[in-house]
């Protein structure tokens, strides 16, 4: 009597992670990931594989193991990634704010991957400061006596006002008490920097007189604040800064000025409206401070300058060690108030002065040569429309920027998502029910990968209707 066969195992049916490494599927994924991380995501595949198949119930296949290798690598990709701003927003918080310029990333790079001069001076071949670096450049560029960098804006004025006005009242008008990002909001900062906040004036319109009336015993500081991000119109008043200068000149009260943004060059783009940091300075403010990551486009920090002596003494402030910078940002730093040496080398070379000066028509031209490159089916669903480009970053609100770029066929939230999806991954916005992707923001070099990401999500049909 013949026996009854013997079911085959099927694990036997299971390839090796040689053969799977020698497969050109897999040496696609080898590209982007590295072959040590591939042959680990294939053995833990494997793995599993020979579990599920104990239970019947694992489908076996080649493609199958190596589309779960990748969803291994995907899911184990870092969190913090590079993206393709196609939102127009030039300054998006959430996307990380100014991309550096080439010269900066190279700055930071050099220095992370070894030692330097971070607190070291080679000519005495003894300790040095790290607030050296950047201060005879901040001063060159804005006429200040003396400088003094810190890791944020809002650091920078917490830092001045616990030195300059702890214990005492900081004059401010109520039309300028902002709220920054994250809900924080300047009452709140002096308070917890040590001050006592005293509003004058009102809402929508604050006068030299009401400052002066301030002028009590207990008054420290005299804090103007340029409000970035609102605006207020109509029936409205304010305070020069050089109206606060003498007055603070003939109460012997240090007058601070906090830009926010801060734009560094003398020519303003027409109906930008932020202050030049050099016209804060000539008006005679004691104290400036302003952000890095913003309109300066360089990396996240709080400049501070002004007068020698009160820079000295927040230089001496204990709270300096809490809110101070590291080599990569002082390096990048440094690298981007280089370019603005000469304003046509930074307006040609700092990302976010070429973005904010580049004409729509070039914008038009880039969207349409992108374009061309569609194949006729992805192209059937792409449309080149003008748009509006924004600041942002709590800058210039109300501020546009004619522009141009696509707009992609089908549901606008699953083609939104599924942009998001893609390696590297689109950031579009939607707008009247419809994905757009601006072409002001995407930096040169990258219409390929949008291109990419426009025929992948054809090809999946993972457009809607």
């Amino acid at each position: 009597m013949t026996p009854p066969a013997r079911s085959e195992d099927p694990r036997r049916g299971l390839p090796s992670v040689d053969s799977l490494l020698r497969l050109k599927e897999t040496e696609l994924l080898t590209e982007d990931w590295g072959r040590e991380l591939v042959t680990l995501a294939l053995r833990e595949v494997l793995v599993a594989a020979r579990a599920g198949a104990d239970s019947g119930d694992f489908d076996l296949s080649t493609q199958e193991l190596l589309s779960r290798a990748r969803s291994r690598l995907q899911a184990d990709r870092p969190s913090l990634r590079p993206v393709v701003n196609a939102t127009g927003v030039v300054l998006h918080t959430n996307l990380g704010r100014a991309p550096l310029a080439a010269d900066a990333a190279r700055a930071a790079a050099s220095l992370a991957e070894g030692y330097s001069t971070l607190e070291y001076d080679l000519e005495l071949g003894r300790r040095g400061d790290r607030y050296d670096h950047c201060s005879a450049l901040v001063s060159r560029l804005t006429g200040a006596e003396a400088s003094l960098v810190v890791n944020n804006n809002a650091a920078a004025v917490a830092l001045a006002i616990n030195t300059l006005a702890r214990g005492r009242d900081v004059v401010v008008s109520r039309g300028e008490l902002v709220e920054i990002g994250g809900g924080f909001r300047i009452p709140e900062v002096i308070e917890r920097s040590g001050g006592f906040l005293r509003a004058v004036g009102t809402t929508n319109r604050t006068r030299v007189d009401d400052y002066r009336r301030a002028l009590t015993p207990s008054a420290g500081l005299l804090l103007k604040i340029h409000p970035s991000n609102y605006r207020v119109q109509g029936f409205v008043e304010e305070a020069s800064l050089g109206s606060l200068v003498e007055l603070g000149r003939a109460s012997g009260l240090p007058v601070m000025h906090d830009l926010g943004s801060g734009w560094l060059l003398d020519q303003a783009l027409p109906a930008l409206p932020e202050p030049s940091v050099r016209e804060s300075v000539a008006a005679g403010a004691d104290i400036v401070t302003w952000s890095g990551d913003k309109l300066l486009g360089g990396p996240q920090a709080g400049i501070i300058h002004g007068r020698a002596e009160l820079i000295e003494s927040l230089r001496a402030n204990p709270l300096v060690r809490a809110f101070r910078v590291d080599k990569m940002t002082l390096a990048a730093l440094e690298a981007t108030l280089r370019l603005y040496l000469s304003p046509e080398r930074a307006l040609r070379l700092v990302p976010v002065l070429r973005m904010l000066t580049e004409s729509a028509e070039c914008v038009d031209r880039r969207a349409r040569a992108a374009f061309e490159t569609l194949s006729p089916q992805a192209a059937e669903r792409v449309a080149i429309v003008s748009m509006t480009s924004v600041l942002g970053g709590g800058s210039a609100p109300g501020f546009g920027l004619a522009s141009a770029g696509w707009v992609i066929a089908g549901s606008a939230v699953q083609v939104d998502a599924s942009l998001r999806r893609h390696d590297p991954p689109i950031v579009g916005r939607i707008e009247a029910d419809r994905a757009m992707l601006d072409f002001r923001t995407v930096l040169e070099g990258q219409e390929e990968a949008v291109c990419r990401a426009i025929e992948g999500l054809i090809d999946g049909g993972d457009v809607g209707s």
